[in-house]
């Protein structure tokens, strides 16, 4: 009699472990759904953050930032280090294709009532001036397809600080 109640037990479990399997199976269908609905996710990829950090050492962090035509693109500049915007400040400028980048400067450096953002066409967008501690961002839809060259326009900056902007 105990060898019966032990082969009916053992034959419930079993049982009941492959209803388990059974159940397991049907939801995997559930994760295959959850995966066709990931590639809705990619007509969000037209955004794109960037955060470049900038120092005392008059360096941004990347020399190279790479972008999609069109793309939504919100630039957080950052500057890490302590010394205050009149001494060491920092921004971002990025220029248009083939602009003279010393001579942009020059008019630059005179630019000290516009933060050395000099007036005329050659910008496509730039930020603010901002100090050791300070962050600052902007956004803005990428330009078309190219290199572009970007700079901190703070005087004697650019030779260091500067960059390719790449959009592909």
């Amino acid at each position: 009699m105990k060898k019966v109640i032990l082969l009916v037990s053992v034959a419930l479990i079993a049982i009941s472990c492959g209803n388990d399997k059974k159940i397991k199976q049907e939801a995997k269908p559930a994760v295959k759904q959850e995966v066709v609905e990931e590639p809705k996710k990619e007509t969000s990829l037209k955004e794109v953050t960037i955060l470049l950090s900038s120092s005392d050492q008059m360096q941004y962090d990347k020399n190279e930032l790479k972008v999609e035509a069109g793309q939504k693109v919100t630039l957080t500049l950052k500057h890490t280090g302590k010394m205050a915007k009149s001494a060491m400040g920092h921004n971002f400028v990025l220029l248009k294709k083939g602009v003279d980048i010393p001579k942009f400067a020059e008019k630059a450096m005179v630019a000290a009532d516009t933060e050395y953002i000099p007036k005329g066409d050659d910008i496509i967008v730039n930020t603010k001036l901002i100090g050791g501690g300070e962050s600052i961002t902007i956004t803005f839809n990428a330009p078309a397809k190219g290199s572009y060259d970007y700079i901190c326009t703070f005087p004697g900056h650019y030779t260091i600080m500067k960059g390719k902007f790449i959009v592909e």
